[in-house]
């Protein structure tokens, strides 16, 4: 969720002008807290997920599921309740891991977003009550909604803006916010800061959003597919002519609303960082395991009332959210705008931001497009050309929603303006400068992965990226790619079932700080070398210190530094074949993969069997849906869909099949048919837990 504040916003033509304004002193904000924190060192690594719920309202008599729109009513009970709860647990000391999770509103007033109530540390006792906490998040939220309502984690729901009713209670799609030809304004939580950013999206764009999903072709559907839900001749709003004029493409799923992709449900994880330089660390070496984890935590195989061709959620929100004028796109030539910028403001990151040794130049090598005015006002700060590059980039953008009564701020105290852009540059990684005042750190955002149903997987995910930023920091690990081969890998995780047919390009030799060593050693046994703690320079679990770089005077070019991987490879190692094609047969030429990599990293520490045993059971889930054993939830939903006895084979998802598929989504949250219904997805993990 981004930032909300209270006041008047106004509309786009007034915020226009003030857009220079606000990056200006957006930038001057960011230069307070980058001299007031540039030099901060020893924070302590915390942590903390945030989990999105859809609440669904059944009916049924009429066997049908819709989005409950309670959502204030739900959140002002929870924060009634919360209040009481914290000055129980305050008048009790409780352990702050102890304390009650805390709720947000989201865009799409069916949605909602709980945190744990205070961060997590590195320790394992924190990592083994991320589920527990995720579990209790589920049962206050349950508690607070009505005997027919229910909150089910999916990434998308599948007949969102279906013909007929999708919502509790039913609204036309007739609002001037988005005007959608499917979804209602109503639909919108309610603070002026949403249906203003719909708005004000739509009027910077020149037209309606126009989000195009390859159609699922099965058996009957239509070839070509034109949809025939599509309502061409609606004239209400002067943008109802973008679908006739070549908004909608034959053979894809149409969307027109900044809701079908805010509408949708993620799990991010937020890293506090030892200091500035290790958040610069992590973000680079996560930014290239963006794309894989979108892959392995794919779940939207179903937009609007049809199946698609393709499995995940992130080129929906890049498009519903595209502001960008058609100069910007470069369909027509630069007149009213300044720059061509190639992606949305919700996309994959641009470009590095560390400078550590193991950072070459070529893997920045797509164009970046920068805001020169604001890079000069950065450099001449003081700050390095890397993260004024990154923050000119961002200050391309507008701001989209003002706040009449916070156009003058004091900048050596608010942060408004510099996070109304920040805030609105949605990319796979989020670097987080300190809120002016507070006594947070620099902080790192993981933001592409998928929700999953149950909290048993978003425990999973969440702790075993943890993990890896372990791993990345004790080992020193080098996940570098060039930008725009990790702009492929996210391109080629939205294909369906792309965890088992597809290939990722991944860095070959992860071990950079290894490289020019005299000896060879397999990639676990330098995991365990670097990681023992009982060696003199080695650190605990919760403060790992980094390694340094010793890689050869004169490195091979980038284009032999990396190949193209299965999934199963990535996340569970490869076994690297000679020129001949035979097996090697020697570990020294061994990828490791990123499971291999994290149990290196607890077999150096000393946790004890009952630890390790839980620890397990969250890796074996990672493992097996890399392999293929375990279907990703996209794969299952698509299949329960398929086999269900009302579809029609061809790509409808009705309203029945869509009841069944979230009542059993709602027992598989439960614990419920785990080797039943949702074999595929879950078999055999229930005895683990």
């Amino acid at each position: 969720m981004g930032l909300l504040s209270l006041g008047t916003p106004l509309p786009w033509k007034e915020v226009e002008k003030y857009a220079n304004h606000v990056r200006e002193h957006g930038i001057t904000q960011f230069l307070h807290i980058w001299n007031n924190n540039k030099d901060k060192k020893d924070n302590v690594l915390l942590w903390g997920d945030e989990v999105e719920y859809m609440v669904v309202s059944y009916d049924d008599e009429k066997k049908s599921a819709f989005l409950s729109l309670r959502q204030a009513q739900i959140l002002a009970a929870l924060e009634k309740d919360e209040m009481k709860q914290r000055k129980i647990e305050d008048d009790a000391n409780l352990a702050l891991n102890q304390r009650i999770p805390t709720f947000h509103p989201e865009y799409g007033r069916y949605m909602l977003e709980a945190t744990p109530g205070y961060p997590y540390t590195a320790s394992f006792d924190d990592l083994l009550n991320v589920e527990k906490n995720m579990e209790r998040r589920r049962e206050i939220a349950i508690a607070h909604l009505l005997p027919n309502e229910f909150p089910v984690t999916l990434a998308s729901y599948p007949r969102l803006g279906a013909p007929g009713q999708f919502t509790d209670p039913y609204y036309p799609a007739t609002g001037p916010a988005s005007r959608s030809f499917f979804l209602p304004d109503e639909l919108i939580n309610p603070h002026v800061r949403f249906p203003t950013l719909t708005a004000n999206i739509r009027e910077r764009r020149g037209s309606k959003v126009a989000i195009n999903v390859p159609i699922f072709k099965d058996k009957n559907t239509p070839s070509p597919f034109i949809d025939p839900t599509i309502p061409y001749d609606r004239d209400i709003f002067s943008e109802d002519a973008n679908a006739k004029n070549g908004a909608a493409l034959p053979d894809h799923i149409y969307m027109d609303s900044m809701g079908f992709g805010m509408g949708c449900c993620c799990l991010q994880i937020t890293f506090q960082a030892t200091d500035i330089d290790e958040a610069r660390q992590l973000y680079d070496q996560l930014a290239p395991l963006s794309p894989i984890f979108l892959a392995l935590t794919a779940a939207s195989p179903a937009w609007r009332g049809y199946l698609s061709d393709q499995d995940c959620r992130w080129n929906v929100i890049a498009g519903s959210v595209d502001d960008r004028t058609e100069e910007e796109r470069g369909l027509k030539p630069l007149e009213h705008n300044r720059y061509v910028i190639p992606k949305s403001r919700y996309d994959s990151i641009d470009c590095y931001i560390s400078r550590r040794p193991e950072f070459r130049d070529e893997y920045n090598d797509i164009e970046l497009v920068k805001n020169e005015e604001i890079k000069t006002m950065l450099t001449d700060a003081g700050v390095d050309e890397a993260l004024a590059d990154h923050y000119a980039h961002l200050f391309i953008r507008d701001p989209i929603v003002v706040f009449s009564e916070l156009v003058d701020q004091d900048d050596a105290n608010s942060s408004d303006h510099f996070e109304n852009i920040q805030s609105t540059n949605w990319q796979t990684m989020r670097f987080k400068p300190p809120p002016p005042g507070s006594g947070i750190g620099w902080r790192v955002e993981f933001r592409s992965m998928e929700i999953q149903i149950t909290d048993f997987e978003n425990a999973a995910f969440a702790i075993f990226i943890v993990l890896l930023t372990r791993v990345i920091l004790s080992f020193g690990l080098n996940f570098y790619l060039p930008i725009s081969k990790v702009d492929e890998n996210m391109k080629v995780a939205h294909h369906r079932d792309a965890v088992l047919n597809e290939k990722f390009y991944f860095r070959k030799d992860v071990f950079a700080h290894k490289r020019n060593s005299p000896e060879n050693v397999t990639g676990s046994e330098t995991a365990s070398e670097d990681a023992t703690p009982d060696s003199e320079d080695s650190s605990s679990d919760e403060n790992s210190s980094t390694r340094s770089f010793s890689g050869p005077a004169v490195r091979p070019p980038v284009e032999e530094e990396y190949d193209l991987m299965t999934m199963d490879e990535i996340i569970n190692g490869k076994k690297l074949e000679s020129p001949g094609g035979e097996d090697v047969g020697c570990d020294d030429f061994s990828f490791p993969g990123l499971v291999p990599l994290v149990q290196s990293y607890l077999d150096s520490m000393s946790i004890d069997v009952d630890t390790r045993c839980r620890l397990n059971a969250y890796t074996d889930l990672i493992s097996k849906r890399a392999s293929g054993e375990l279907d990703t939830a996209a794969s299952w939903i698509r299949k329960f869909i398929r086999g269900h006895k009302d579809y029609e084979f061809d790509s409808v998802v009705s309203s029945e099949v869509n009841y069944d598929l979230v009542r059993t989504i709602e027992k598989l949250t439960k614990g419920e048919e785990w080797d039943g219904a949702g074999a595929s997805m879950l078999g055999g993990l229930s005895a683990t837990r």
